[in-house]
C-alpha cells in the first residue's frame, strides 16, 4: 500500500494528509469538524528524536512539531479543501509560535505524502502570499512527511474528552 491510499475504511478510498499549526488539540479539532475526514490522530513529526513523549517536545529539542494525521475521503473532501482549513486556522506568518504556545514545536508546516501533495500546498502558500491578505512573509514549512509518533492517548480527542472547544478561554 503507497503512503497516499491509506486503504480502504468503510467501502471509501482513503488518503493521508499531515499537518501543524500550533497545538495540536485545536488543530485535530478543526480537522474533524469536516465531512470526509474519516479520523485523526495527533502526534509528533518533523524530528529526529525516536519514539518522543509529550513531555520531551516540549523541551523544544527534539525538531519535532505537534502535528495532526488526517485520514480522509478524497470522493467527499479534497487535499485543496484541507489546505483551505489549515490555512484559515492558524497565522502561517510566525514562525514557530501560534497565539501563547511558543516553540518550534508549534510551527505552521505541511507534511506532505506525495509530489500532489506538495504541489498543492505549495501553489495555495505562493497564491496566499501574492494576495497580501498577509503583511508578513508566509513561513509555513512545506516538507516531506517522515515517522509519525502517535501522541499518547489523553491528548488523542482531547476537546471531546473534556467538553471544550479551544486551547484558551478568552
Amino acid at each position: 500500500m503507497s503512503e497516499k491510499d491509506t486503504g480502504d475504511v468503510k467501502g471509501a478510498k482513503t488518503e493521508k494528509s499531515t499537518f501543524a499549526a500550533g497545538c495540536f488539540w485545536g488543530v485535530e479539532a478543526a480537522f474533524r469538524e469536516v465531512g470526509g475526514v474519516v479520523s485523526t490522530s495527533v502526534g509528533y513529526t518533523g524530528g529526529s528524536t525516536k519514539d518522543p513523549t509529550y513531555e520531551d517536545v516540549c523541551t523544544d529539542r527534539t525538531g519535532h512539531a505537534e502535528a495532526v494525521e488526517v485520514v480522509y475521503d478524497p470522493d467527499v473532501v479534497t487535499y485543496e479543501e484541507l489546505l483551505d482549513l489549515f490555512w484559515s486556522i492558524h497565522d502561517p506568518t510566525t514562525r514557530n509560535r501560534q497565539g501563547p504556545d511558543v516553540g518550534s514545536q508549534y510551527r505552521s508546516a505541511v507534511f506532505y505524502h506525495d509530489p500532489e501533495q506538495k504541489a498543492a500546498a505549495l501553489a495555495k502558500m505562493n497564491e496566499l502570499q501574492r494576495s497580501g491578505i498577509y503583511k508578513r512573509e508566509i513561513v509555513t514549512e512545506i516538507v516531506p512527511a517522515s515517522e509519525f509518533y502517535r501522541a499518547e492517548e489523553y491528548h488523542q480527542r482531547y476537546f471531546e474528552k473534556h467538553g471544550r472547544r479551544g486551547c484558551r478561554i478568552w
